[in-house]
């Protein structure tokens, strides 16, 4: 579970280095901003590696990466209606269908070597 709050958190960071700007840094010269985005994001590899560290072991690399990628689209979708105020399209619920299929696919079996 420390592992899921952890890329939890990661990503909180991540998403504001990435698109946080979008919003509060306009104005900003570009340079600025990206050494913004670059101090967020070392906030964010605070957490991604000892998240990936600890669940290694738990979890396949394989797993660890389909997890971060459904942490990611959930992330994203609340940042993107509760901070930017846009709505996710259609399209994107339909992306994140497919995350939910590539999870069933990647943790069927669970326990048995890839």
């Amino acid at each position: 579970m420390s592992t899921v709050l952890l890329l939890v958190a990661s990503n909180c960071f991540m998403t504001y280095a990435w698109y946080g700007h979008l919003k509060d840094f306009r104005e900003r010269p570009l340079w600025i901003v990206v050494l913004i985005s670059w101090g967020v994001a070392f906030f964010e590899y605070c957490l991604q590696v000892p998240a990936n560290r600890l669940g290694h072991g738990t979890f396949r690399l394989d797993q660890l990466k389909v997890i971060q990628e459904v942490i990611t689209m959930v992330v994203f979708a609340a940042f993107a209606t509760l901070y930017m105020k846009e709505r996710p399209s259609w399209d994107f619920l339909w992306a994140g269908c497919c995350l939910v299929g590539a999870a069933y696919f990647i943790f069927r079996g669970m326990g048995t070597p890839a």
